[in-house]
């Protein structure tokens, strides 16, 4: 494939900017590592010529008595929510057909409804759409009899449909290649290294920092056992838990800590603004996480971009990370014992060089930054719609090609 060469300015300013139509279930002012995926990448493709609107659904799914705004602008995008019924695992909402008739391109975020429905109903739309797979549905073990099932035939048609999916991981890539081929691409998930950078604490301490919603696939009750046995020896040892509900609740959290007599080592803290969580970073050396399932593990980037030294459960998207980067450390939270010599050690080895560890882990961060990522799609959309976008305003036109992309065809 020929690689693709931006428009000329003066050609390029007489021409509308495309839109593209981001569609997620859930957006601002619910937060998670999804919402933020789309946030930024949102952001940043103004900066690529594009502009954007996020179509998501009327309901955070924490509280689902309260109906949202039907539209808003938040920090410069366009949101429009839409009502929906049916389970938070599969709801339906089929006026988003409304929203993307003037779209140029449809970004569908996750497997789900939009993922499906979108699919089967591109005859009537006929709109070219890409798709992130941000882990498929695979996140916990739970019918997974069932999940395969569903994978291998009802997602494996939908993707027919789609001319790119976006492998978020490197896991997400090889298992949607098994229905999609060539078709896959794959693109890390952009971290917004600017947000925490250098947060960290630059002595060591025996604090260790958690962020993420609380959910079941998390087994925050893994990384507390692990805490449990850190204290008997070092009773300085302390945790902060940071993040919002989600399928455990704040109630459920602080009964596991009780059980397990914490409560003199453990902060719990919940909804915390990015200004707040930045401030507790620089009283933490170390962020760990049990969880058995990650899409692609956001949060650890972000910690590394902090200074601060990941300790990651071997799941295959931290065992990925890990591969790449010598600064992440996997530790075995199935096992609390080993866990917790395990962290003793890191700590220890963090202890010996501060200074050089949190340059070599802010140094790992930055290929994950999201002008980088974005700058990535941008070149997917290109290709797809047979033209580059028109430059923005506040963005010098860069000379040169822009790299080929090296994907197969639509």
């Amino acid at each position: 494939m020929d690689a693709i060469r931006p428009l000329s300015p003066s050609t390029n300013t007489a021409r509308r900017a495309p839109l593209v139509v981001q569609v997620v279930r859930q957006y601002a002012p619910s937060r998670g590592g999804l919402e933020d995926v789309v946030a930024n990448l949102s952001r940043r493709l103004h900066h690529h010529g594009y502009r954007v609107r996020v179509v998501t659904l009327d309901r955070v799914f924490t509280a689902l008595d309260r109906t949202l705004p039907t539209s808003e602008t938040i920090d410069g995008i366009e949101v429009v929510r839409i009502p929906f019924r049916g389970s938070t695992r599969y709801p339906l909402a089929p006026a988003v057909f409304q929203h993307i008739r003037d779209a140029d391109l449809v970004h569908v975020h996750a497997i789900d409804f939009f993922f499906d429905a979108l699919a089967w109903g591109k005859l009537l739309h006929r709109k070219p759409m890409v798709a992130t797979t941000h882990g498929g549905f695979f996140h916990t073990p739970r019918h997974a009899t069932v999940k395969l099932a569903w994978f291998n035939v009802l997602t494996r048609l939908s993707a027919l449909a789609y001319h790119r999916l976006i492998g978020c991981s490197a896991q997400d890539a090889r298992r949607f290649r098994s229905i999609a081929g060539r078709r896959v691409v794959e693109i890390d998930n952009g971290a917004n290294v600017e947000k925490f950078r250098d947060a960290g604490s630059k002595k060591p301490l025996r604090r260790i920092v958690t962020i993420g919603r609380f959910s079941s696939n998390k087994r925050l009750e893994r990384l507390l056992d692990a805490l449990s046995r850190l204290v008997v020896h070092e009773p300085d040892w302390r945790l902060a838990i940071v993040g919002v509900p989600g399928d455990q609740s704040e109630a459920a959290l602080y009964r596991m800590i009780g059980e397990r007599a914490l409560e003199d080592h453990v902060d719990v803290h919940i909804g915390l603004s990015d200004g707040a969580i930045r401030d507790l970073l620089g009283q933490c050396s170390l962020f760990a996480s049990a969880s058995e399932y990650e899409g692609f593990g956001l949060v650890a980037v972000e910690a590394m971009s902090a200074g601060l030294m990941p300790l990651l459960h071997p799941n295959p998207a931290y065992r990925d990370l890990a591969s790449r980067h010598c600064e992440v450390r996997l530790c075995d939270f199935e096992n609390a014992e080993m866990a917790a010599r395990t962290i003793n050690s890191a700590f220890l080895s963090l202890a010996s060089d501060v200074a050089g560890h949190r340059v070599a882990a802010m140094r790992a961060s930055e290929p994950y930054s999201w002008d980088h990522v974005a700058g990535r799609y941008a070149e997917i959309y290109e290709d797809i719609l047979g033209v580059a976008a028109p430059v923005a305003e506040d963005q010098p036109v860069k000379s040169g090609m822009r790299n080929e992309i090296a994907v197969g065809g639509r």
